[in-house]
């Protein structure tokens, strides 16, 4: 599995920094070879100027030693700084394919995923997997290097001393990658936690007006600490986790230096081993000790990067049920008449239920048509796979007599304008809220759609007018005026084909009787699918459908069905008692 991860990391997100990384690597080179003759050159100048008291190279190794580690530390700067570039080139990589993941998504995938789970994926598992490329990786490079230049340094002043230290890396390795096995399970914990506590916040900034009025703030209270508790425990563990590599190094290396210090004591003894020579052994074997120490924590973070990796490549590849259909065909519409053949709907979360059933209707062109039922009967759903928001489970679609999951979806859905009673608004200004229909769009037709939908009183009122911000999801404006606005929005795309779905549910009754002046001109000689709770709205309407458990149970005009439909009477009784 790890290794098919790593090809994949490797060929969709550095390979095309593969130069960056060798020079990296050639840095990291460098970094050995001054790191190694660091060590070396103790021995002449032990031998040289302490032992022989030779005074020519008292000045030259002192200067050799500083430009060694000058050369360190300036190649250090460098490979660091290069890599740490070329991780946060990937991290953005990572983070746009998520995005653009997100937004072809079929709207049934996005729904059934949790918003804050998503978002630690895109911050916390990305940052995995960026910390294990600038971190990791460059330790691999710049400290496996550094540990072979100092192990050969060792050999070369002593082979049996060298042997004995190791013995112990090896050591070192297994505890590595035991403690590794662990850190991934804890991390995949960590990050569902860390969703969690995102989703949570989502929850809290959504529903604040709620929690306050119901007097929840203690519960509410009780539950963050839960959440918070829950991400620290698991944050602990992988400190705890990470920091038992310490103890276990520090006995080890204690064990290697006891043992080296007896066995070289007996060689030096015995005239096998020159001071000059151990000393430069001893210098190698304690700058090998950090490298060793990083080197067994690579494996903690390079299993925390994959184990990230596999959580974020299968959002990346989800598969769309809708196809896009771009080398396509695009639907050209005349008439616009909507044919709903034989479709049945189930969600893939659910499909024991059965959302629709057997629906077959006929959306005449250049008319209006009713959708009426009871809340739950699936009406929302029938008028949403119109633009195939939804794909039917069975049956097909025909707009003009043309299968519409045959044609570029971009082309059907340019000719369809939706005003849908949740009002979804962005966290921007009035205008570019208006404008999100048709960007191209000029000012002058921003202000005439804003007109007919009767936006303009308020807008002006505004403290900045078209350019005030209107807050997130319009916070600052009225439930009537973000309906408003989006019906501005249909107004402004001029579609051939209209959707609405109780599209004056949160006016008042004088607001929502200019609305609809409003709408008769938005929707003259359209096809337009109207959704309402207010039956006295689509009393007009060319024909009226009633739904209920999700099958079409009865047809015809409002006359028709207040004498054959015993479902829309009473609809339309209960209504007349309410007024």
């Amino acid at each position: 599995m790890k290794s098919k991860t790593f090809k994949r990391l490797y060929q969709d997100y550095t390979k095309k920094f593969i130069s960056k990384i060798i020079l990296a690597a050639l840095f990291s080179v460098i970094v050995a070879l001054s790191t190694s003759a660091t060590a070396w050159l103790l021995d002449p100048a032990i031998e040289k100027i302490f032992i022989n008291k030779d005074q020519t190279l008292i000045i030259l190794i002192p200067i050799a030693i500083i430009i060694a580690f000058s050369a360190k530390g300036i190649s250090l700067y460098f490979a660091k700084l290069i890599m740490i570039n070329v991780s946060e080139e990937v991290k953005k990589i990572l983070q746009t394919d998520m995005l653009k993941s997100f937004i072809k998504a079929d709207t049934e995938i996005i729904e059934s995923k949790h918003s804050g789970k998503y978002i630690s994926n895109l911050n916390f598992d990305v940052n995995q997997i960026t910390r294990m490329l600038s971190e990791a990786y460059l330790s691999i490079f710049k400290d496996g290097l550094t540990l072979i230049g100092l192990l050969f340094v060792m050999f070369f002043q002593n082979w049996k001393l060298s042997l004995i230290a190791i013995i112990m890396i090896p050591l070192a390795s297994i505890t590595a990658k035991v403690l590794g096995k662990r850190m991934s399970k804890i991390s995949t914990q960590a990050q569902e936690k860390s969703g969690d506590l995102n989703r949570y916040l989502i929850d809290l900034f959504k529903n604040h007006k709620i929690i306050k009025i119901f007097q929840r703030e203690n519960f509410e209270k009780t539950r963050s600490e839960t959440f918070v508790n829950d991400l620290k425990e698991k944050s602990a563990k992988i400190s705890a986790v990470y920091i038992r590599s310490a103890p276990v190094m520090e006995i080890l290396t204690g064990i290697m230096i006891a043992t080296l210090i007896f066995y070289s004591g007996k060689l030096i003894i015995s005239g096998e081993l020159a001071i000059n020579n151990f000393f430069s052994f001893l210098a190698a074997m304690m700058l090998a000790y950090q490298p060793v120490k990083t080197l067994t924590k690579v494996n903690i973070a390079i299993s925390q990067g994959f184990a990230a990796a596999e959580r974020i490549l299968p959002i990346i590849d989800i598969k769309n049920e809708i196809n896009l259909n771009e080398d396509k065909d695009k639907l050209i519409i005349s008439d616009g008449n909507i044919i709903f053949e034989n479709i049945d709907f189930t969600y893939k979360s659910n499909p024991e239920n059965k959302v629709l059933q057997n629906i077959n209707i006929n959306f005449a062109g250049g008319k209006m048509t009713a959708l009426v039922g009871h809340s739950g009967s699936g009406k929302s759903t029938l008028l949403n796979m119109i633009p195939r928001i939804y794909a039917p489970t069975k049956g097909g679609i025909h707009l003009d007599n043309q299968d519409i999951s045959k044609f570029n979806l971009e082309s059907l859905r340019d000719q369809i304008s939706i005003v849908d009673q949740n009002t979804t608004l962005f966290d921007d200004t009035v205008l570019n809220n208006i404008k999100y229909a048709r960007p191209e769009a000029n000012n002058e037709e921003v202000y005439e759609a804003a007109k007919f939908s009767m936006c303009s009183e308020f807008i002006n009122n505004l403290e900045n007018g078209y350019e005030t911000m209107i807050g997130e999801n319009g916070v600052k404006l009225s439930g009537g005026e973000k309906q408003r606005l989006s019906i501005a929005r249909a107004f402004l795309k001029k579609s051939k084909i209209i959707l609405l779905d109780e599209a004056t549910s949160s006016l008042d009754s004088k607001t929502e009787e200019k609305i609809q002046k409003a709408l008769g001109q938005l929707t003259l000689n359209k096809t337009t699918i109207v959704i309402a709770h207010r039956l006295s709205t689509i009393l007009n309407s060319d024909k009226i459908y009633v739904v209920d458990s999700g099958k079409v149970i009865d047809s015809g005009k409002h006359e028709e069905l207040l004498m054959q439909s015993k479902v829309y009477k009473d609809f339309y009784e209960r209504q007349i008692k309410e007024q």
